[in-house]
């Protein structure tokens, strides 16, 4: 997924976001509301951890202004006020789901995958196609039964790819949703990652060009 971690503690929020990223999540961060706003308006995210206590622009501010510009996109509120009533003060607000501080990165982690199926389409935790078998949960994927060690960012495409199940995937829409805000969009990172991917996935070709339209699983 795309996600923007908001939180005012640089230390927290780059831990955070190198744990999902860890998940094979695109994250970018803001350090305050005013710079959450302003991320929400040009990029497209799938979930946004939300700190609530935030400088400029407070979290409650933010949490109204996604939910008014974009039902789509989820809400992970976090807070060190752990208060039945806090809590529903902030799911009161359009959160989807509230996490008290001091917490677990696990228990984040897997709040953030919850959330995640909530998206679009429900996603099975096996995906398959082409003799390729993706585990969402272990990350681990697998060819005619041959384990393939992917990285971050090759387990990500694949996702997508998959996700898509034969359908073409714009090399815009892979960076949109594997790479964070600060990739060049230029660059040729989509076009190298794809190489490597067919690569380690081996023979015969299973991750296919379509010229002008983008890759597709075959």
């Amino acid at each position: 997924m795309r996600i923007l971690v908001v939180e005012d503690e640089p230390l927290l929020a780059d831990a955070v976001a190198e744990w999902l990223r860890g998940e094979s999540h695109a994250v970018d961060i803001a350090l305050d509301g005013g710079g959450a706003l302003e991320r929400v308006g040009v990029n497209n995210y799938d979930l946004v951890v939300l700190d609530r206590d935030l400088p400029v622009v407070h979290g409650d501010q933010v949490c109204r202004a996604i939910n008014a510009a974009n039902g789509e996109t989820r809400v992970l509120m976090l807070t060190a006020a752990s208060e039945i009533d806090d809590r529903v003060s902030g799911l009161s607000l359009g959160a989807d789901d509230y996490l008290p501080k001091p917490f677990a990165f696990r228990e984040l982690a897997a709040r953030v995958a919850a959330l995640g199926r909530r998206t679009g389409p429900a996603t099975p935790p096996i995906l398959e196609r082409a003799g390729i078998t993706l585990d969402t949960h272990l990350h681990q994927v697998f060819r005619d039964g041959r384990f393939v060690p992917l990285s971050r960012k090759e387990f990500a495409v694949l996702t997508e790819l998959l996700h898509a199940d034969g359908a073409p995937v714009s090399a815009e829409k892979l960076l949109e949703k594997a790479w964070d805000e600060h990739t060049d969009p230029f660059t040729q990172a989509v076009r190298m990652t794809i190489l490597k991917l067919r690569r380690k996935l081996g023979e015969p070709p299973v991750v296919l060009t379509e010229p002008g339209v983008g890759y597709h699983l075959k």
